[in-house]
């Protein structure tokens, strides 16, 4: 199953959307696919989704999922990383009204660098790309967090 999340910020995504709609249509996925549209208001026709589901609904699809394709949000790429999915993550674009910048791009770029997802760049390929995380083996996320607030006790231990 392929979960699309597209976050929860007032911005919309259809262009992931209506891709991954064509594609479904198109037989060029033939997955179950469910999304979680967010504040987006295309609504695709070929598979299931809902503007937003619960916390216990999200994490029953997660877990149902073998493949999450999401927005570029770190929040939404490195909870699916942490459950064990592979991730296509594609970054929202401000040229498309998607966000107020790029900043997705560069975060997106680290952690493809980091092999732990995928970037797709060109929705057109969606349906190649899909086929090569599938083959593809990733190395799991490692988080930072402990080391980041030793280092700011310590800080506080030194000045204090």
């Amino acid at each position: 199953m392929i979960f699309v999340i597209l976050g929860s910020q007032k911005f919309q995504f259809n262009r992931l959307l209506k891709a991954v709609d064509d594609f479904v249509g198109q037989g060029r996925i033939t997955d179950e696919v469910f999304a979680q549209r967010g504040y987006s208001d295309y609504v695709p026709k070929n598979f299931l989704s809902e503007e937003f589901v619960g916390h216990a609904e999200f994490e029953e699809i997660m877990e149902k999922s073998d493949l999450v394709i999401s927005h570029g949000g770190t929040g939404a790429v490195i909870g699916a990383v942490k459950k064990g999915k592979k991730v296509i993550a594609v970054p929202r674009l401000a040229k498309y009204g998607e966000h107020v910048d790029d900043h997705q791009v560069q975060l997106l770029t680290q952690f493809e660098e980091m092999n732990i997802i995928e970037v797709c760049h060109d929705l057109g390929c969606l349906d190649e790309l899909i086929k090569k995380v599938r083959r593809k083996t990733y190395q799991s996320y490692v988080s930072n967090t402990e080391n980041i607030i030793d280092s700011i006790e310590k800080y506080i231990r030194t000045e204090g």
